[in-house]
């Protein structure tokens, strides 16, 4: 497949820069994949859409990855912890960055390339919020940037799917929790045209209810990162590893049968695990209907259910 064919049209006004007032107000639209079908939802409605099928999430907690730097003026991104106080970043200005250099709290020890940086951080992350760059409007509540199950700190961004979910409207569905920590592999843009020369570096994973999980007679998934961590288990992994599994049309699912998911960007990986979900040409039709129907798209935008 290449990049070009993950194209779309978005008018800028569609892409939301802030939550919906209330988490499960969002919007939600809903295919059946048997039938062709097409409902306009709202998300509090999903326990209905879902049924009885075990309802899986992604428990990782955001860390306040994004730190401000001076001299010279750019910005280091925590992306994973490696051990103790070294960590994997992106920072800019590259190419005016130093390694064996101090700017503030971060300490650049090695350029691994395409911005990325192994470096020390003096203390626990205490930066900002990492909002995406498509959100230019700041974040009145940092928690909203959170699912309200969130857990276990290490993303450096939100598993969107989830920050639909209020406390009231878990406690109508059966859910179990995987973790994956969101790293570089999710938010990182394809820079090559044909996907087949795209490198996943890898994130962390862990996943003890997979028992529970496997023997399900049917599962929801909520979120790209929670699909990986089921097809990377449903492949045989061990409950907690490194998945650099890409998912792409024409990949055999074998755990998820329903996909709860956010409107993506363009030439994204995770356009492309929706694609191999929904049907690359079935993708891109329910895509021309959020447009035309003025759904809210990315991180704060609304939700889309693959039945």
């Amino acid at each position: 497949m290449k990049a070009s064919e993950l194209e779309y049209d978005l008018p800028p006004e569609l892409i939301a820069q802030h939550p919906a007032e209330r988490r499960d107000a969002s919007r939600l639209l809903v295919y059946e994949r048997a039938t062709g079908a097409v409902r306009h939802r709202v998300f509090a409605d999903l326990p209905e859409e879902a049924g009885a099928a075990l309802v899986v999430v992604n428990d990782t907690r955001v860390v306040p990855a994004r730190i401000r730097i001076e001299r010279p003026r750019g910005e280091v991104l925590l992306v994973e912890r490696l051990d103790g106080d070294l960590w994997e970043g992106l920072a800019r200005p590259t190419r005016r960055l130093r390694p064996g250099r101090k700017y503030g709290p971060v300490e650049l020890l090695e350029h691994l390339g395409e911005g990325r940086w192994r470096l020390r951080l003096t203390g626990e992350p205490a930066g900002e919020a990492p909002l995406p760059p498509y959100i230019t409007e700041p974040l009145a509540d940092p928690a909203r940037y959170q699912t309200v199950y969130a857990d276990e700190a290490g993303s450096a961004a939100a598993p969107t799917a989830g920050l639909h979910f209020t406390p009231e409207l878990l406690s109508g569905l059966d859910v179990e929790r995987v973790t994956l920590h969101v790293g570089l592999d999710t938010f990182r843009p394809l820079a090559v045209d044909d996907l087949d020369a795209h490198v996943l570096h890898g994130e962390r994973y862990s996943a003890s209810a997979w028992p529970r999980i496997a023997a399900a007679p049917r599962v929801l998934a909520v979120g790209t990162t929670t699909t990986r961590v089921l097809e990377t288990l449903a492949r045989g992994a061990p409950l907690e590893g490194r998945t650099d599994l890409f998912i792409t049309p024409g990949f055999e699912f074998r755990r998820v049968d329903a996909l709860v998911t956010n409107f993506h960007l363009p030439r994204s990986t995770l356009l492309a695990l929706v694609m191999a979900f929904a049907g690359v040409e079935e993708t891109r039709r329910l895509y021309r209907l959020a447009v035309e129907e003025r759904y809210r798209f990315y991180s704060f935008g609304d939700a889309m259910l693959i039945l």
